[in-house]
């Protein structure tokens, strides 16, 4: 897996709207942000384009990735909100000249679409937080500090409190994931993760528990579950359930689909869609160790 240089004072950070639309008012914070912490901020051409929900046309959304990729002035691309529709456009886009110059592509939920893709192609992503979760009132907040300490080669560490259905064990692996709709999604497809060997980090957001066990099942009978090295649960925040409920939480589904497996497990990782969403270095190697006392993940 190669790893994108790590940025440096002055560098230059892009900023693009794979998917849903998103305003110059929402944007300002988190330009002002990175600037106060000593990057340069360049905006993609059509990042404030509207065409419905999505931020401008399939063709203009990927115009300006690509012009990114491209650049090897750009060191990082950040993707400014998910929503949908990054896999609408992941297929028009050539990745020659990021293989020339890799940069770091951070961002979560449909973001995942990218992480997956690039891991694919044997690189290196940043899931963290994106433009629009960063607030004036808050820019120091844990999230945001660990996205630049991410993409400046720092040391990120994770302390946890244990979870009812953590299991214990200690493994040093690369770590893959993201979102769970989006790598179901991925399945079959050019974009789809290989687990086998690695620690799977998921997440997931506004989801009936039927469809998380589904999902689950679907991972679990594609071979992505059996020879994982260990297993990071991140937020499964606001989820729905029927009139007959399903009867589980979305925790004791996971712990029932991997209950045969004895890699260790950690639940209720501040990573997703969450207050606290820290940054992940996908794709590098991560340590992680489940106790009886604690979960740390460490990179």
């Amino acid at each position: 897996m190669i790893t994108p240089p790590f940025l440096t004072h002055g560098d230059v950070v892009g900023i693009v709207a794979p998917a849903r639309k998103i305003s110059a008012q929402e944007l300002k914070p988190a330009i002002e942000f990175l600037e106060m912490n000593g990057f340069r901020v360049a905006l993609g051409k059509n990042i404030f384009a509207k065409d419905n929900q999505f931020a401008g046309t399939d063709e203009q959304r990927a115009a300006d990735i690509q012009t990114f990729l491209d650049d090897p002035d750009i060191k990082a691309i950040l993707c400014a909100r998910g929503g949908y529709g990054s896999v609408r456009i992941i297929d028009r886009l050539n990745f020659d000249g990021f293989v020339q110059s890799p940069k770091w592509i951070c961002g979560y939920s449909d973001v995942t679409v990218f992480h997956s893709h690039l891991h694919q192609l044997g690189y290196a992503t940043l899931h963290g937080t994106m433009p629009i979760n960063i607030k004036e009132e808050d820019f120091y907040s844990p999230s945001n500090t660990s996205l630049v300490r991410g993409l400046t080669g720092k040391s990120l560490a994770y302390t946890v409190p244990v979870q009812p259905f953590n299991r214990c064990g200690e493994v040093t692996a690369p770590i893959v994931g993201g979102n769970l709709s989006i790598l179901y999604s991925l399945l079959a497809s050019e974009s789809d993760i290989c687990t086998d060997g690695k620690i799977l980090f998921i997440e997931d957001l506004d989801e009936y528990l039927y469809h998380i066990d589904r999902m689950m099942m679907a991972l679990k009978r594609s071979g992505k579950l059996a020879n994982l090295a260990g297993l990071v649960v991140g937020g499964m925040s606001d989820m729905n359930d029927n009139t007959i409920p399903f009867g589980h939480t979305a925790e004791e589904i996971i712990a029932r689909v991997t209950e045969e497996y004895g890699y260790p497990v950690c639940y209720g990782f501040p990573a997703g869609h969450i207050e606290e969403n820290m940054a992940l270095r996908l794709g590098t190697e991560a340590t992680l160790a489940v106790t009886e006392k604690q979960c740390v993940l460490r990179f």
